[in-house]
């Protein structure tokens, strides 16, 4: 985990699970939670998809908006919603862009192999649209209340 120094977000349009399309420009004035995960439908995916949900109505209390990143098209991203109950939106970033601008587009190392792959990350920024933090290499366990609490304390 570490803090950035108020770095402007990049602005973003992407289709949402909610049947928009969500732009960084949408969010200003309250605070945004975007965290960039591998893939729908695998273990870790799974689990921290699903402890942001169990914390959303905490976020949306603050008037945060929470939303999942990843490459997954928004055909998979609703059935990994309807399978899961999930009630976080979900971004689909197909072509990669917000994923490289953000920084999570990295070459990643597993069973010998190189590969380039989403970095579990989740980004905090502000109602000016200004990242106040920022955790790289993300551990899923307790993770979504460690972003909830550092909402509860902007």
């Amino acid at each position: 985990m570490s803090d950035t120094s108020l770095t402007a977000a990049p602005e973003f349009s992407l289709p949402s699970s909610s049947g928009e399309t969500v732009s960084l420009s949408d969010l200003e004035g309250n605070p945004a939670v975007l965290f960039f995960y591998p893939r729908d439908n695998t273990p870790g995916c799974t689990t921290e998809n699903l402890d942001f949900t169990a914390l959303y109505g905490d976020f949306q209390s603050l008037n945060c908006a929470v939303f999942g990143v990843s490459k997954d098209s928004m055909a998979s991203h609703e059935k990994f919603i309807s399978k899961k109950a999930l009630a976080v939106p979900l971004l689909s970033d197909e072509n990669g862009t917000l994923c490289e601008d953000f920084g999570v587009w990295v070459e990643k190392k597993m069973y010998g192999k190189t590969f380039m792959g989403i970095e579990r990350a989740t980004f905090l920024i502000d109602g000016d649209g200004q990242i106040v933090k920022a955790w790289r290499k993300v551990k899923v366990k307790d993770h979504a209340q460690e972003v909830l609490d550092a909402v509860r304390a902007l």
